[in-house]
């Protein structure tokens, strides 16, 4: 524990070192407010002098002049010393002041923008040009050495700094620079883990012997899926994509349930397709090109479980829409896009939560799932289904609205939670049994959602995520009114089912690749 003279330090001097030189003057303004001798190099060096302030090029404080076109500039003896050694330390004193070093009380560095050069060009020697070496080093410097030092990282502490300062009379206070160095840490951490990610990326390596993970954070939440958890959410992205315009602040299950829908709107066709959820599963999808026949036939799937949940448009609503949307209860609207008109109306709910996802897709990473200290991770089951992956096993063949609609069937039953069985009828969901450990229930609790909603559809299409294991679950498809299957093949009944779907004149396609989803 610090005495109690080690609770402030005087800030005597500081070395500043910025990419982002953007609100420096009020900052600069209160440095020289308390004397605070500064030292600086490169542009902004030139910035702090062309804003009409005092300022010594590291080059000359050092004696030694920048080498390898600005790489080495910061890296020397009597930068470090003057920012690492032990303010207490007699032996430390002993060899600052034999080496006529200075103390190094302030530092304040922004990285060279390496993530932003990542989304402006491809070219690998440019990027490699934007990997900070001098800054990192000075932030970790200063932040280890936080019980005499302060270090910012962020033009967002800047107001803090100033703050501190003018309560201080020119001084820091010990809890307020261990929080700047626990910043600090984490800033390095960040970078480098940006660095790492994007060389793992170009050597093509997705499984590195350690495995970092970055974010950014964009809310605290409420809670998690309980009261009882706390939760928050991050992005790679320092820019999120989804823009809330309305509504109450969003929980850990609404955002649960908006990637759910948004993964199954984003793989249907443009501007096109209507999806419900309710406790991350599709309770209804449709593909009608109509706007209001879509919303309504998705609807129509499972009305008793739409209520309360989540309707993704993969297009802009517009006014005739939002007069069906407010007429049930829903916790979030999600589109390409509102017309001011639609806006208004579903505004006039005030707790909805209201989602633009424009500009909202799913990069190509991978999914994360997390127990105790493990972590499991695969890459997305974003394949794009193409004719070649499908084999049509049975005599009787499809035809083009056939094989459309078992192709969007299957697409949806994907993103189902296994064991998964859709049913689909004019490009419309018309049952979807989910998350059972038997087919066979899956098969029945889709059914029983098709009877119970009395679809009059002239003909019923089915798909599961994961071949039949037996021939029941398929007959009792059929049996129930299904003209044709699609389903993935390596079952060692698949003869079995072949036969089956012959025997009872029913069109039977295999897939290639298997759909489940834990």
């Amino acid at each position: 524990m610090a005495n109690k003279k080690n609770i402030v330090r005087k800030i005597k001097s500081a070395v500043i070192s910025v990419s982002d030189k953007s609100n420096l003057k009020p900052l600069l303004q209160t440095l020289k407010r308390y004397n605070v001798k500064l030292i600086s190099s490169g542009g902004t060096f030139k910035s702090i002098r062309k804003l009409g302030y005092r300022c010594l090029e590291v080059s000359d404080y050092t004696g030694f002049n920048e080498i390898l076109d600005g790489r080495v500039k910061t890296l020397h003896p009597k930068i470090h010393a003057g920012i690492l050694n032990k303010r207490n330390n007699n032996t430390h004193k002993r060899e600052i002041k034999k080496n006529n070093f200075q103390n190094i009380d302030l530092v304040i560095v922004n990285f060279y923008p390496f993530e932003k050069t990542l989304n402006t060009t491809k070219n690998h020697n440019k990027i490699i040009e934007k990997i900070d070496i001098g800054g990192p080093a000075l932030v970790r410097s200063a932040a280890k050495n936080y019980n005499d030092v302060a270090i910012i990282t962020s033009t967002n502490q800047y107001s803090a700094l100033i703050d501190q300062l003018k309560r201080f009379k020119g001084a820091t206070k010990l809890e307020f620079r261990k929080k700047l160095s626990q910043s600090a840490f984490n800033e390095t951490a960040y970078y480098d883990s940006v660095i790492s990610d994007y060389f793992n990326s170009v050597t093509n390596e997705n499984f590195a012997e350690k495995k970092i993970i970055y974010g950014n954070l964009i809310e605290k939440l409420r809670y998690g899926e309980n009261p009882h958890q706390i939760s928050a959410i991050y992005s790679k992205n320092r820019d999120f994509k989804l823009k809330k315009i309305h509504g109450k602040q969003l929980s850990y299950n609404n955002y649960n349930d908006i990637f759910a829908a948004l993964k199954i709107s984003k793989s249907l066709p443009k501007n096109i397709g209507t999806v419900i959820i309710k406790h991350a599963n599709p309770c209804g999808v449709s593909i009608l090109k109509d706007k209001v026949s879509s919303y309504k036939s998705a609807f129509e799937c499972d009305p008793v479980s739409a209520f309360g949940g989540i309707v993704s448009c993969n297009f802009k609503i517009n006014k005739s829409l939002a007069v069906e949307l407010n007429k049930t209860f829903l916790e979030v609207i999600i589109a390409n896009g509102f017309e001011s008109s639609a806006l208004k109306l579903l505004k006039s709910k005030k707790n909805v939560r209201i989602i633009d996802s424009t500009n909202f897709n799913f990069d190509d990473v991978f999914q994360i799932n997390s127990a105790s200290d493990s972590i499991l991770i695969q890459s997305q089951d974003d394949l794009v289904f193409k004719k070649k992956d499908f084999k049509v096993v049975s005599k009787k063949k499809p035809n083009k609205i056939q094989f459309e609609n078992l192709l969007f069937a299957f697409n949806i039953s994907r993103h189902v939670k296994s064991n998964a069985i859709v049913l689909v009828g004019n490009k419309t969901t018309v049952g979807i049994g989910s998350g059972q450990p038997s087919r066979l229930d899956s098969c029945q609790i889709a059914i029983n959602k098709m009877r119970s909603f009395k679809k009059n559809e002239k003909e019923i299409v089915a798909a599961s995520d994961a071949f039949f294991p037996f021939v029941d679950g398929i007959e009792k498809l059929i049996q129930s009114g299904v003209s044709a299957v699609i389903q993935p093949r390596g079952s060692i009944r698949d003869k079995e089912i072949i036969k089956f779907a012959d025997k009872t004149n029913t069109i039977l396609i295999f897939s290639k690749t298997r759909h489940f989803r834990h």
